[in-house]
């Protein structure tokens, strides 16, 4: 028996219980992980409180973790026991110990250590195929980027300046400010003092951009919209503000003939040879050294709740790992 962080029914953080559970053995294409670090991310909170339905309740939430494999099923060949790995996106995370099938994890370098594993795939994977695939920067482009200080934020201005682009960020304060400048921001925009959407027209000579990455959501994404230059790319990833209300597509049109998209990591690793590329990409861009994992803060797997209240109070800078 291990324990787990569950949830059996939604609601806010009080609604993640520390369960104990029983896991098994590995059955085909499976293996069983004994973890040793968990990734907190934004989606645990949608999860959590019901904005993404889950297929059935009491669940285990938690989409990123790293680990050992400790068994493998009968008909595994790729993985052993001792092997070192790690996975994104993969439901039920918030575990001691997990069932996990084998051609979703990600075999780690021995250069990563297991909290750094937890901290950078689903949002270095995310920051991979927002740079490199929906839209794909170049040299001398100049992007922005919502909350430049947070996890993702802190990995996209990175590599977004290793690719040779120009980054505008918004953040909260002049903490963060500092923390997004270290990151590779050049232009910091402390949106609860100054209009964002007028300072990036300031820095682009009117122009726009030609990308906002906007994580944000609803209190965000009309202003980003005001930032795109004709035909710009409104990329949306993410929700923390809460969703953005139906659009009215004529608006695209007045504002340039722009375009919108929501993309999902999953979509883009669904198939392993994609998801091993997405990964490798990842880890040469930090082995060399364009990109560094900056872990914020860390928590006791059992203090779940605790970790999820100070992320949505936006307390939290760079990632945030949970320790079993």
């Amino acid at each position: 028996m291990v324990h787990a962080i569950r949830i059996h029914d939604y609601g806010g953080p009080e609604a993640l219980r520390w369960d104990e559970i029983e896991v098994g053995d590995p059955g085909p294409g499976q293996v069983r992980l004994r973890q040793t670090a968990v990734g907190l991310n934004y989606i645990d909170t949608y999860h959590r409180s019901g904005a993404y339905k889950l297929p059935q309740l009491p669940a285990i939430i938690g989409t990123e973790g790293a680990g050992v494999v400790e068994a493998v099923g009968p008909d595994v060949t790729t993985l052993k026991p001792g092997d070192r790995v790690g996975y994104a996106p993969l439901i039920g995370a918030y575990a001691e110990s997990r069932l996990a099938p084998a051609d979703r994890l990600i075999p780690l370098p021995s250069w990563i250590e297991d909290r750094q594993a937890a901290a950078m795939l689903l949002q270095g994977m995310t920051a991979q195929f927002l740079l490199r695939s929906t839209y794909a920067v170049q040299p001398g482009d100049t992007i922005l980027v919502q909350a430049a200080a947070g996890g993702v934020g802190q990995i996209l201005c990175q590599w977004a300046k290793h690719l040779g682009a120009t980054v505008i960020g918004t953040v909260s304060n002049d903490e963060k400010a500092e923390l997004a400048r270290a990151a590779g921001c050049d232009h910091p925009i402390v949106y609860t003092r100054e209009n964002f959407v007028n300072r990036v027209k300031d820095l682009t000579d009117g122009q726009g951009v030609p990308v906002v990455y906007d994580g944000v959501g609803k209190t965000t994404f009309m202003d980003s919209l005001d930032c795109l230059r004709p035909r710009g790319f409104m990329v949306l990833f993410g929700a923390a503000s809460g969703p953005v209300p139906p659009l009215d597509l004529q608006v695209l049109a007045a504002k340039g003939s722009l375009y919108v998209t929501r993309p999902t990591l999953f979509s883009y690793v669904s198939k392993r040879d994609d998801l091993m590329a997405s990964a490798a990409d990842l880890f040469e861009v930090v082995h060399t050294g364009g990109v560094t994992i900056n872990v914020g803060q860390t928590f006791a797997l059992r203090d779940a709740a605790e970790a999820h209240r100070a992320l949505e109070s936006r307390a939290t800078t760079g990632s945030t790992v949970l320790l079993p």
